[in-house]
């Protein structure tokens, strides 16, 4: 998946929307301009030459590496488990570039979650059922301690089919070795399915003496997204049922779905077969329209074998998503030695084709995170798991820091690149009178484009305040992860979180729209942004955060790692990671800082930040 910036056509039909809108539409504005930045990156299948152009490894860019989240050594980067006290992560992988395109399924294992050794592939195409590629997948834990790998294969016929893979020997804790029995495929697709959209089957779960699984795809005609559901007593042979767990109309191909259950009160991850009283479900679908996922919370009725969303969780871009950020293609599973449900999920990239061949790889994972049901029963909670917290050291701690209106601190005593953070800001009763009015024309518009029209440097009353992550010391470069508090006209507060990579100026094009010089649209664009190339996707990545302010507290925490930056809101309600670029603030250049740009002075109550130290070993075997 390549994002590109604007071309000067597209740059030119954003601008003339511009001109022709009055002063009341900006709104519409802002949203058209997001969406076209958004459609023009779009996922490519490189030719051969390109998907193979490779780099040595001495000649890797190292400056954006990451310090601490999985990543291969180089190169372009599915199915995670846990089996005889061995993490296993399997993941889409390009051994020959920095491209989508010769993929494989790599194969790293660790004892913690954090410290990664490489293996040989797991699955590489060979067949006549995967010849034309291995696509994602799941594994499955069967009685007995047996593993086995479902996974999407590309056939003779260029069809997606439904493989199944299974260890050489699963006396090994490593399952170095893998085969694919003859009997693949184990699910082809019916005359009713588009068999060019099917794929990605699910770790499966035992119901009603029956094994069952999932497969994502949509209808013949690409517009209704499916959860096909499929049944066997064997592994084996799979039969399709009558009608899909659950389907939602306008809302495109459905890919890397995943179903599993939460606890209704509790802290602890369910096995994926539990069912029964005290349990809800939860089902992820990834939208290929979009590049985003949406996850909705409801009853699985598992004599029908159908899903129902519960009031108030809807399908599709209206729904819920783990990551209002950089984040698809995720997967969960369970981890039976500490009793979490885990989520892995890939952070795509935010540079080019061109620069990701520069610099020798594309891709990383986010840290991985628990899954909860929150106490409200409406929505999940994330938080990174705590493995990650063995990598701190040199705490630094600040509290109860005032800071007015414009104000900035710095945060020293710590590596910045490289850092985690956590905040807790707090606020009296009168200034949460003082937030802005929530403007009734924003009701219909998502965070994303909330955020990208009231960014941290247009100035509030409570708020915008927060951290500024990768930044300069002149702040030529920073990107701020920041909350902004509204009032709507019943007296409701509305909390809205944001990550904005652009930092937009709207104002001048707004006020002076015919002064905008159409073939370039950066006229209307604060030169300063999280990195001065101008060849990156920079978007506004935002969500609302559904958290009351009855103690006048809002708690944030940031995993900052050079190239990335993961926040959660309020506990983990809201989580977005950005990918990030700086040509200024890298290494020991950059600089952390809390800030408040609202009226309304705000206080660290308490602040805690670390170094965080690299791994020990990332795939270097």
């Amino acid at each position: 998946m390549e994002h590109s910036s604007l071309s000067s056509s597209n740059r030119f039909r954003v601008a003339a929307l511009l001109l022709s809108s009055s002063l009341s539409y900006a709104y519409g504005f802002l949203w058209l301009l997001i969406v076209v930045a958004v459609v023009e990156a779009s996922h490519e299948i490189y030719p051969p030459e390109v998907q193979s152009l490779d780099v040595d490894a001495t000649d890797v860019r190292q400056v954006y590496r990451t310090g601490f989240h999985f990543q291969p050594t180089k190169h372009w980067m599915n199915a995670p488990m846990y089996y005889k006290g061995v993490y296993h992560l399997f993941y889409q992988y390009n051994p020959k570039g920095a491209v989508w395109g010769n993929i494989v399924w790599a194969h790293s294992v660790s004892k913690d979650l954090i410290n990664w050794e490489a293996l040989d592939p797991a699955i590489y195409p060979s067949k006549p059922f995967d010849i034309n590629g291995c696509w994602s997948g799941s594994a499955t834990i069967l009685p007995g301690e047996k593993p086995v790998i479902l996974y999407t294969g590309l056939d003779t016929k260029q069809r997606q089919v439904q493989n199944i893979a299974l260890p050489a020997n699963a006396s090994d804790p490593y399952l170095r070795a893998w085969v694919k029995p003859d009997y693949n495929p184990v699910v082809e697709p019916s005359a009713d399915i588009n068999a060019s959209l099917f794929r990605d089957p699910t770790t499966a779960w035992w119901n009603g003496g029956q094994w069952k699984i999932l497969v994502g795809g949509s209808t013949q005609k690409g517009d209704q997204g499916m959860a096909y559901l499929y049944r066997s007593m064997d592994f084996k042979k799979w039969i399709q049922a009558n009608h899909p767990l659950h389907s939602a109309p306008n809302t495109g191909m459905w890919e890397c779905p995943d179903f599993y259950p939460v606890q209704v009160n509790g802290q602890n991850g369910l096995d994926t077969s539990k069912v029964g009283p005290g349990v809800k479900h939860v089902l992820k679908v990834s939208l290929d329209e979009t590049r985003f996922e949406y996850y909705t919370i409801g009853t699985y009725d598992y004599n029908s074998d159908t899903f129902a969303p519960q009031d108030g969780s809807v399908d599709g871009r209206a729904g819920l998503r783990y990551d209002y950020g950089n984040f698809y293609a995720s997967k969960t599973f369970f981890d039976c030695k500490t009793n979490r449900r885990i989520l892995w999920g890939w952070v795509n990239e935010s540079s080019t084709k061109d620069d990701n061949i520069k610099k020798g790889w594309a891709g990383i994972q986010a840290i991985p995170r628990t899954v909860l049901l929150d106490g409200n029963g409406k929505q999940l909670v994330q938080w990174p798991v705590e493995e990650v917290e063995k990598l701190r050291m040199n705490k630094v701690e600040i509290s109860k820091l005032q800071l007015g209106r414009g104000e900035h601190v710095e945060i020293k005593g710590i590596t910045a690149a490289q850092a985690d953070v956590e905040v807790i800001f707090s606020f009296s009763p009168p200034s949460l009178e003082k937030a802005e009015p929530f403007d009734p024309r924003w009701v219909n518009m998502d965070a994303q484009s909330l955020c990208g029209l009231m960014g941290s440097t247009v100035q509030g009353g409570l708020g915008p305040f927060g951290l500024l992550t990768l930044a300069s010391k002149d702040l030529d470069e920073y990107t701020p992860v920041f909350f902004r508090v509204f009032k709507t006209n019943d007296n409701k507060h509305v909390v809205l979180m944001c990550s904005d990579a652009s930092r937009f100026r709207f104002l001048f094009c707004l006020i002076s729209p015919f002064f905008v010089v159409f073939s370039d649209l950066t006229h209307c664009l604060d030169a300063r942004s999280s990195s001065l190339y101008s060849k990156l996707y920079k978007p506004s990545f935002g969500g609302f955060v559904d958290v009351s302010l009855g103690d006048g507290k809002l708690a944030l925490r940031s995993l900052i790692d050079n190239s990335v930056v993961e926040s959660f809101g309020a506990g983990g309600k809201t989580v977005i990671t950005s990918r990030v670029y700086p040509t200024k603030a890298l290494c020991t250049d950059a600089h952390l800082f809390v800030f408040n740009n609202g009226t309304e002075s705000i206080t660290i109550q308490n602040l805690d930040a670390w170094s965080m130290q690299y791994t020990s070993y990332m795939n270097d075997n």
